[in-house]
């Protein structure tokens, strides 16, 4: 009752019903035929803003962070709609989302605070680190969307329209953060070619900084037409065609890095890409930037054509290529994805175009805790520690302390080794003991008894010994866990049967796995055949 109270004076609710009222007396001067005062009403409708939702529901920016997972979800996902006139999605809704979808991706991409990414069959994940919270977001692949009739589009559209607002408010913050007036001006010749993310101008030259009056005023006329924007670009260089990209790198903050963002951000240092028409561009563009790389694409307002001869990979996503530039290496999209994962530059030879590529892995699975670690995890843990100059295993241990550990571990092992061997002597005489026992009983003689299973002694002492131990072992631990279960009470017990259940099925699916890929490696000799 407190809250609905809460909520019955809430100063949306008044202006809910001035939009109410406001619908009325259209409606009443349609049907009375007054259309000049239908008009007029039409110009000036009641509008509202969420700006004291958003303060109420995040006191601080941390939360606001915390909570920018479902709402950078829900944006991507309008963005990717088809901007049509007469759908149930007014068409200034998609360009706004797509707008402040690229505004994000271009911080992330200049503070360098993308951490991981997977291609998945709903789209790409994205994972990036801001201020210490941990974000992630799904994106849509680059498809024609279809508005279908069952989804209620009118629920999801309340949820946008909060998490424009939020997300609006968060860029302003982000960008302010690294001295980057917002909202950013558009080259509108890029923006016409449908590269917005690459269509920012460079306007720090001109003096635009959070503050400045003169920028004020900027934002205040690009609120009021989106004509203005062309009008801004004698404040521009009319040599370059601009880029957010390059908008944000002419950033003047001093960004404090942390180890993170210093590995991101020179893992594709010094190397030149360029995309083919048929790979993912707009999640390229995204990737390539964040991890210190130049990239390129294949269409009007590229910043270089393919003849580049600096360019060190092309993305390639086709059976084959006609022209080939030897100074180059042709690799498919999923490397990209791959080396971000990995963190290393990895071998092009597997993605090479027309090749197979191996397993793309998922950066947010643990291998270890789901009990099973496919092959070509292995191999990239092989090859991150060749990149590093590590040996494997032994963490944790300095240079000075090798050898000391060394020589202990040996000491140790050699103590456990004899105490094993005292010990598998002592039950090898006890089974001998037995037998002998039981010869004498039925009336055989020793050197009968000898001559006959002195080869068998010999040769499954040791493994019937061992069989001993190992079933002495689990029918001890066996009998342990029956008298822990009927000391514990039924609450208990149910919550170690759910245990049990889910280490169940968690090895039947690392057998699902293992069977999975016999059968592939099976299937693939058999083609080789």
């Amino acid at each position: 009752m407190k809250d609905i109270a809460f909520l019955f004076h809430d100063p949306l609710i008044e202006k809910f019903r001035e939009i109410k009222v406001h619908r009325k007396k259209v409606k009443k001067a349609v049907a009375k035929k007054n259309k000049d005062l239908a008009d007029r009403l039409l110009n000036r409708p009641p509008t509202y803003k969420l700006d004291r939702l958003i303060l109420e529901r995040y006191p601080s920016f941390v939360d606001a962070l915390r909570d920018l997972d479902d709402c950078l979800t829900m944006v991507h996902l309008f963005a990717a709609l088809p901007a049509v006139e007469g759908e149930r999605v007014q068409v200034q809704r998609i360009h706004n989302c797509r707008r402040l979808s690229h505004e994000w991706q271009a911080y992330i991409s200049r503070t360098h605070s993308l951490r991981k990414t997977f291609i998945s069959v709903k789209g790409i994940y994205y994972q990036a680190e801001v201020q210490g919270q941990k974000i992630t977001w799904l994106t849509p692949h680059a498809l024609q969307q279809v508005l279908t009739d069952d989804v209620d589009f009118n629920v999801m559209l309340t949820f946008l329209e909060f998490y424009e607002t939020l997300l609006g408010f968060m860029n302003f913050k982000l960008y302010h953060s690294i001295n980057v007036n917002y909202p950013p001006v558009l080259d509108p010749r890029l923006e016409a070619l449908a590269s917005e993310l690459y269509a920012l101008c460079r306007y720090m030259s001109s003096g635009i900084v959070p503050g400045n009056s003169e920028s004020a005023k900027l934002v205040e006329d690009k609120d009021e037409s989106e004509l203005r924007l062309a009008q801004l670009q004698h404040q521009l260089p009319s040599n370059e065609p601009g880029a957010l990209m390059h908008l944000v790198q002419e950033s003047t903050a001093a960004d404090v890095e942390d180890d993170d963002a210093k590995e991101c951000s020179s893992l594709f240092k010094n190397l030149k890409f360029y995309l083919s028409r048929e790979v993912p561009r707009e999640s390229l563009l995204f990737i390539i930037p964040a991890f210190g790389g130049t990239v390129s694409w294949e269409g009007e307002g590229a910043p270089f054509d393919e003849t580049d001869e600096d360019i060190t990979h092309q993305i390639v996503d086709r059976p084959t290529q006609s022209h080939v530039f030897l100074s180059r290496e042709y690799v498919q999209p999923q490397w990209i994805y791959d080396c971000v994962n990995a963190r290393i530059i990895l071998p092009a030879e597997g993605y090479v175009v027309g090749r197979v590529p191996p397993p793309h892995l998922s950066p947010f699975v643990d291998n270890s805790a789901e009990g099973y670690i496919p092959e070509y995890a292995e191999t990239i843990k092989k090859l991150q520690a060749a990149a590093r100059n590590q040996v494997l295993p032994l963490p944790s241990i300095g240079d000075e302390d090798m050898e000391k550990t060394l020589v202990e571990a040996i000491i140790d092992r050699s103590a456990s080794n004899e105490v094993a061997e005292k010990k598998r002597k002592l039950e090898m005489l006890e089974q001998q003991y037995h037998d002998e026992l039981k010869m004498e009983y039925e009336g055989k003689t020793y050197s009968h008894m000898k001559s006959d299973n002195q080869s068998d002694v010999v040769d499954n002492d040791s493994e019937a010994a061992n069989n001993h131990v190992d079933d002495s072992y689990k029918q001890a631990e066996k009998d342990a866990a029956d008298i822990s279960k009927t000391v514990m009470s039924r609450k208990q017990r149910g919550l170690l049967e759910a245990i049990e259940i889910h280490h169940s099925r968690k090895k039947d699916k690392v057998n699902l796995l293992k069977k999975r890929k016999k059968n592939a490696e099976s299937s693939a000799s058999a083609k080789g055949r």
